[in-house]
């Protein structure tokens, strides 16, 4: 895990594979609410007609200077449950999202939403 203290300075930079392959860039974070760490990394792919946000797990992400290194493929992360440029990831979706890569789902007590944006 990497620390998340600057994490409006990281808005727009490049994330990167797990091989150094350019993904798209940083669009925003979002976090566990319980336990308020940066879980998953919302990031803007695609040109013109076809932009959308997909998510890449922040399990063992590193931070450099010009950009984020992400620990999956890009393939994988591409292939990822998404939403719209200007959409917001619904509490329904959480569960495929975590499922795409293989981690396990928990909501937080009383049910409420895992992940939140900043």
């Amino acid at each position: 895990m990497f620390e998340a203290e600057n994490l409006r300075d990281w808005i727009g930079q490049p994330v990167v594979d797990e091989a150094g392959d350019k993904v798209g860039s940083l669009e925003s974070i979002y976090f566990d609410t319980a336990a308020g760490v940066p879980t998953f990394a919302a990031v803007h792919v695609g040109i013109l007609s076809g932009q959308k946000l997909v998510f890449a797990p922040l399990a063992g992400a590193v931070v450099a200077p010009k950009y984020l290194k992400v620990m999956f493929p890009k393939k994988l992360i591409k292939d990822a449950p998404s939403i719209a440029t200007d959409g917001e990831l619904d509490a329904a979706e959480e569960p495929a999202l975590f499922a795409h890569y293989g981690l396990t789902y928990q909501t937080g007590s009383g049910g409420e939403r895992r992940l939140g944006r900043r």
